[in-house]
């Protein structure tokens, strides 16, 4: 698999507040990779390192092959950008602004015409290309933000909260749209929002204070989230330190007097010797419910470790 983006101990300062902390990672082609964080826990400064926009105060980024900082034009020429704000010239037509963005990108002449209807069939602008970009919805500028960052054809998508602000329709064209990009070439999508990565990404990273706390594939998520949780009720007070000893069990936590939440290993589901102790202690069973731990559940999981450290 080629390896389209190296990023290596990233750091970058304002003054003495460090946004983003020896951040590392990998992208390769065929991946969508979603960069997951909080408003202001460095997302945007790191795509900003990556697109060439701000220096890092340490590190090196590779885009391509091509050192970002020593190579910045042969780097670049790989690379698509979409801002958290599309940057349209509203007062022209798509069809307009995409002959710009094909100049400005340096796509042959010869090609100009075959890469700009390849664009608009791709991000569903065909339509609309005669229409003025301040006369389109919302949705409709957001594709050709898009489609400005992918016209020449780029190893490397960046796309920076790409659905804030849409409806759910729009919303649900745009992941589709990632997802077909992501077949060619390699994306990373910048979000806040939990249920974009899992429809849109392959893989996904964390990132909390400037630090990334996770760095998994959507199925090794998805795997962690069915990571056992059973809620238990009973009767009488249970002993933990008893229900400690029962194989497979990794940790309790009390919710209240006479109900806790068992955590467990996915591979072995001790719910049964669970079930046979505590009605052999005499606690009363009342309830053993089998509980999904949610990708929120998860990120609040992940942050609230890495605060208490």
């Amino acid at each position: 698999m080629t390896t389209l983006i190296e990023a290596e101990h990233l750091t970058r300062y304002y003054g003495k507040h460090c946004a983003v902390n020896d951040v590392s990672f990998t992208l390769a082609k065929g991946e969508v990779l979603g960069f997951l964080g909080a408003n202001g826990a460095g997302k945007t400064t790191t795509m900003q390192m990556l697109c060439g926009n701000l220096a890092p105060s340490a590190g090196q980024i590779t885009i391509n092959g091509f050192d970002l900082l020593d190579q910045p034009k042969a780097a670049k020429r790989n690379l698509g950008y979409l801002p958290d704000t599309p940057p349209l010239y509203k007062e022209l037509s798509v069809q307009e602004f995409l002959l710009y963005c094909a100049r400005l990108h340096g796509v042959a002449k010869s090609s100009v015409t075959d890469a700009i209807n390849r664009t608009k069939e791709r991000c569903g602008l065909t339509e609309v290309a005669e229409r003025l970009i301040v006369n389109l919805s919302k949705g409709f500028q957001q594709r050709v933000g898009i489609a400005q960052a992918i016209l020449h054809n780029p190893e490397v998508i960046v796309l920076d909260e790409p659905t804030v602000g849409l409806d759910p329709i729009q919303i649900r064209e745009i992941r589709t749209l990632i997802r077909e990009l992501g077949q060619d070439h390699g994306v990373i999508l910048s979000t806040h929002i939990l249920t974009e990565v899992q429809e849109s990404c392959s893989h996904v990273q964390i990132i909390h204070q400037g630090q990334l706390i996770l760095n998994e594939t959507i199925a090794g998520l998805n795997r962690q989230m069915d990571t056992g949780t059973l809620q238990i009720t009973t009767r009488l007070v249970p002993d933990i330190n008893s229900l400690l000893t029962l194989p497979g069990i990794s940790s309790i936590e009390t919710m209240s007097e006479n109900r806790i939440k068992i955590h467990h290993s996915v591979i072995a589901n001790p719910a049964e010797q669970i079930a046979e102790h505590i009605i052999t202690a005499g606690w009363g069973l009342q309830e053993l419910t089998p509980i999904k731990r949610s990708m929120e559940d998860i990120f609040i999981s992940l942050t609230k470790e890495h605060r208490e450290l």
